[in-house]
C-alpha cells in the first residue's frame, strides 16, 4: 500500500534541472528543438545533391504497323539518350555541394544566436539571483533598525513614527525581492524550451559570474553568417555559369532497327530489315537563355554586395561590444573598489550615531539606500559587462562555452 502511495504522488514531486553557466552552449546544440528542425534542411540538401548531375534516363521506342495494301508489316526498336554538350551536369553537382556546404553554415549560423541568446538568459537570471539576495540582505539589515527603533520608541527615547518609517523601508525592500523573482521566472520560462526542459521542471542556474577579464581580439571572418554569406556568392557564380550553359540544349542521340514482312503474290514471303542511327541537334537561333543568364548575373552580384554589407556590419558589432565590455568593466572597478567602500564606511559611521541619538532615521535611510544603488549598480554593471562579452563572441563566432 505504502509503495502504491508513493508511485501515485511521483507525478506531483518537482522535478529540478541544473545546469552551469560553462555548460549552456552544449545543451542548447544538442536539445534545442528549432536546431533539430534546422539539422533537417540538411539532409535536404544532401537529398538534392545526390540526384544532381546525372544524364537523364534513356527513352525506348516501338511501333508496330500491320501490312497494307501500300505498305509492308513493319515493326520498328529505337533506343535515344539525351545528353548535354557543355558543362552543365558537373556545374549541377558543384551547385548542389556548394548549398549543402550552405545548409551546414545555416546550421552553425542558428547555433550560434540561439546559443548567445540563451547564454544571455543565464547570465540575466545568474545577476537577478544576485539582486534577489542584496535585497534580502538589505531587508535583514532594515528589519533590526525597525526592531531597534520600535524598542527605543517603546522606551519613548524616539518617535513612534521612526519605527514605522523603517517598518515601511524594510517591506519596500521585500517587495522589490518579489519583483525580481518575478523577472527570474520570466526568463526561467524563456530559456527552458532551450534547453530541452519540460514546462513542470524547475531550472537551476548554478555557478558564478566570472571575472571581468576581456577576451582577446578574435577574427569576425570565422562567423558563420558571414561565411555562409560568401558561400552563397560562390554558389550564385556557379548558378550563373550553369545559366550559360544551358544556350544550348541537349542533343539527343540514338540507334533504331526495323523489321519488313511483305506477302509476294505467289504465297512466298519476303522479309527485310534495316539498322541506323540517328541524332537530334536543337539549333541555338531563337532563344539562348538571355533572360535567365541575366538574371543568375543580378543574383551573383546582389550575393557579393550583400556580403561585403554583412562584413561590416559583423566589424561594427564586434568593435561596438568590446567598447561596451570595457565601459562596464571600468565602471564595475570604479563602483567596488572606489565608491562602495567610502559609502559603507559612510552608512556605518551613521548607524552609530544614530543610535547614539546623534541623528535622525531619514538620514540613515538614505544613506542605506544610496549602498543598496551602488551595491546593485556594481552588479548591474558586471551582468552587461558579461552579456557584452557574449554579444562579442557571437559577432565574431567564438565558440566558447
Amino acid at each position: 500500500m505504502f509503495r502504491l502511495l508513493l508511485f501515485l504522488s511521483l507525478p506531483a514531486l518537482s522535478i529540478a534541472a541544473e545546469f552551469s553557466l560553462s555548460g549552456i552552449a552544449t545543451r542548447v546544440r544538442t536539445h534545442h528543438p528549432m536546431l533539430k528542425v534546422a539539422r533537417m534542411a540538411v539532409e535536404e540538401a544532401r537529398g538534392r545533391q545526390l540526384g544532381s548531375g546525372r544524364l537523364a534516363n534513356p527513352t525506348l521506342e516501338t511501333s508496330f504497323q500491320n501490312e497494307s495494301r501500300v505498305s509492308p508489316r513493319t515493326a520498328v526498336f529505337a533506343i535515344d539518350q539525351s545528353f548535354p554538350i557543355t558543362k552543365r551536369l558537373s556545374l549541377e553537382k558543384r551547385l548542389t555541394s556548394q548549398l549543402v556546404i550552405a545548409a551546414e553554415l545555416e546550421v552553425l549560423d542558428a547555433e550560434r544566436r540561439l546559443i548567445a541568446e540563451a547564454r544571455s538568459h543565464a547570465i540575466k537570471i545568474v545577476a537577478l539571483e544576485k539582486q534577489r539576495a542584496l535585497r534580502q540582505q538589505q531587508t535583514e539589515l532594515a528589519k533590526k533598525l525597525s526592531e531597534f527603533a520600535k524598542s527605543r520608541a517603546e522606551k519613548g527615547e524616539l518617535s513612534p513614527l521612526d519605527a514605522a518609517q523603517a517598518q515601511v523601508d524594510a517591506q519596500r525592500l521585500l517587495l522589490e525581492a518579489r519583483r525580481l523573482e518575478t523577472e527570474s521566472i520570466s526568463l526561467r520560462g524563456a530559456l527552458k524550451p532551450m534547453l530541452g526542459v519540460a514546462p513542470r521542471e524547475s531550472l537551476i542556474i548554478s555557478g558564478d559570474l566570472p571575472s571581468l577579464v576581456m577576451p582577446g581580439i578574435t577574427p569576425w571572418q570565422q562567423r558563420a553568417d558571414y561565411q555562409l554569406a560568401q558561400t552563397k556568392t560562390t554558389a550564385a557564380q556557379t548558378d550563373a555559369a550553369l545559366a550559360h550553359s544551358k544556350r544550348v540544349q541537349d542533343v539527343s542521340a540514338g540507334f533504331f532497327a526495323a523489321r519488313e514482312g511483305q506477302d509476294q503474290p505467289a504465297g512466298n514471303r519476303e522479309n527485310t530489315g534495316f539498322v541506323g542511327f540517328r541524332i537530334s541537334i536543337p539549333l541555338p537561333f531563337w532563344n539562348r537563355n538571355q533572360g535567365e543568364i541575366a538574371e543568375k548575373k543580378a543574383a551573383a552580384e546582389r550575393q557579393r554586395l550583400e556580403a561585403d554589407a554583412l562584413g561590416k556590419q559583423i566589424a561594427s558589432e564586434a568593435d561596438t561590444a568590446r567598447r561596451e565590455m570595457q565601459a562596464h568593466a571600468d565602471l564595475a572597478r570604479e563602483t567596488r573598489d572606489k565608491l562602495l567602500p567610502l559609502v559603507i564606511e559612510q552608512t556605518s559611521k551613521l548607524e552609530k550615531a544614530y543610535e547614539n541619538g546623534q541623528t535622525d532615521l531619514l538620514t540613515v535611510l538614505r544613506a542605506r539606500d544610496q549602498r543598496l544603488q551602488l551595491e546593485a549598480a556594481a552588479l548591474d554593471a558586471v551582468r552587461d559587462f558579461h552579456l557584452a562579452r557574449i554579444r562579442y563572441e557571437a559577432a565574431t563566432g567564438a565558440s566558447k562555452p
